[in-house]
């Protein structure tokens, strides 16, 4: 038997898969990598048991600017539909509410980054996929845009002392995290560069910043590859619906 297949858009060559990449495929199911900036066509969602849409440094309404990004939207509105396990990750995230009619911004507060605690509610302890994670623990951000508003019938999961959305449930099956669980520091290491300045402006430690991600590394495995986990469990019973 063939194993279940998972459509992962990717946005940008320097935010990939990843970890999170690595645990999906070994929870049990294939990755099939779309890489639109690169000239790929994004394929139907018939032949995928689940859909992964990642970051990248675009904002989630500028559709002019990269032409795929309405074509994905409208793929997150098929996979709604569908019933089909979805989870975005970062612009993902924020993609996914753009899409179900929520809105996206600056984040007013300044750009999240480095290792935030998560903050359950009492929603996530009732939550098919983050239920067994609705326990403390980190996860990298690095974000500057924030979803400003959710769609109808959404529910926020997680969120930070400011009231920033962290995870949301946008659907039964279609889940979103504004926090990266798939970076490691060698992903995060160009991020850094390019944000070294701004960071030197607010009087952020860049180099301190990646050198505590790199230490958390056992504890961010443990506390974000059950996250993969749990998704490939529900692509696995899609696949033998």
């Amino acid at each position: 038997m063939s194993r279940p297949a998972v459509l992962v858009v990717e946005h940008d060559a320097e935010c990939p898969p990843a970890l999170f990449g690595t645990w999906l495929e070994d929870a049990g199911v294939d990755l099939d990598v779309c890489r639109p900036y690169a000239g790929d066509e994004l394929p139907p969602l018939a032949g995928h048991d689940g859909l992964v849409v990642l970051g990248g440094p675009m904002g989630a309404e500028d559709d002019e600017k990269h032409a795929w990004l309405a074509p994905v939207k409208e793929l997150v509105r098929e996979a709604r539909a569908a019933r089909l396990p979805t989870l975005g990750i970062c612009l993902g995230h924020q993609l996914i509410a753009v899409a179900l009619g929520g809105s996206v911004t600056r984040n007013p507060l300044g750009q999240q980054v480095g290792l935030l605690g998560v903050g359950w509610t009492g929603a996530a302890e009732e939550d098919r996929l983050f239920a067994p994670l609705a326990t403390p623990r980190r996860g990298v951000h690095w974000n500057d845009d924030v979803v400003a508003a959710l769609p109808p019938g959404a529910t926020v999961l997680a969120g930070t002392s400011r009231d920033e959305v962290q995870v949301a449930r946008y659907a039964p099956q279609l889940w979103g995290v504004q926090l990266h669980p798939e970076v490691d520091v060698p992903v995060l290491r160009p991020w850094a560069e390019e944000d070294r300045g701004s960071h030197e402006t607010r009087g952020i430690d860049t180099d301190a910043l990646l050198r505590d991600i790199d230490a958390a590394r056992a504890e961010l495995d443990d506390a974000w590859r059950p996250l993969a986990a749990g998704f490939a469990a529900l692509v696995r019973e899609h696949a033998v619906r």
